[in-house]
C-alpha cells in the first residue's frame, strides 16, 4: 500500500504538468489559467454550501440519537475535496469537483459501506432509569429539592 501511495505522489505532478501543457496548447495560456482559477472559485463556493449542509445534517443526526456514519463520511470526502482544490491542476480539480457532488459521494459511500461491518461494542447512552429520571450509581450524590439552591 505504501508503494502505491509513493508512486501516486510521484505520478500526480507529472500528470498535472502534462495536462497543463496539453490544455495550454489547445486553448492558450490565459484561458488555461482562467479555467484553473474559475474551477477553484466554483469549488470553494460549492465547498462552502455543501459543508454547511453536512454540518446541519450532523447536528440533526446527533440530536436524534442516530449514528452519523454517512454524515461523517460526507464530511471527510468534502474535506478531501477541499484539499484537492488547493492543489493546482486539472486532474485534482476534476476529482475534487466530483467529490463535492452528493450523488458521487453516495456512490463512494455505498461502495465502501458494502465492505464494512459495524460492530457496536459500547453504547454512548447514559445508564438512566427511565422511571424517575435519576442517575443511579456508586458515585452518585442524590440531593433533595431542599438541598439544592440555584445561584
Amino acid at each position: 500500500m505504501a508503494r502505491f501511495f509513493a508512486l501516486g505522489l510521484l505520478l500526480l505532478p507529472i500528470v498535472e504538468i502534462a495536462l497543463f501543457i496539453k490544455v495550454g496548447q489547445t486553448i492558450g495560456l490565459f484561458p488555461t489559467l482562467a479555467l484553473v482559477i474559475a474551477a477553484a472559485v466554483f469549488g470553494a463556493m460549492l465547498l462552502r454550501q455543501q459543508g454547511l449542509s453536512v454540518v446541519n445534517q450532523l447536528r440533526g443526526n446527533i440530536s436524534a440519537g442516530q449514528l452519523p456514519a454517512r454524515t461523517i463520511a460526507d464530511t471527510m470526502m468534502i474535506g478531501l475535496a477541499g484539499l484537492m482544490l488547493i492543489l493546482p491542476g486539472f486532474l485534482t480539480d476534476i476529482l475534487a469537483l466530483a467529490l463535492l457532488l452528493p450523488p458521487v459521494r453516495g456512490w463512494i459511500y455505498g461502495a465502501l459501506a458494502s465492505r464494512v461491518t459495524v460492530v457496536e461494542t459500547a453504547s454512548y447512552r447514559s445508564q438512566r432509569d427511565p422511571g424517575d429520571g435519576r442517575i443511579h450509581g456508586p458515585g452518585t450524590i442524590d440531593l433533595d429539592e431542599d438541598d439544592y439552591r440555584p445561584k
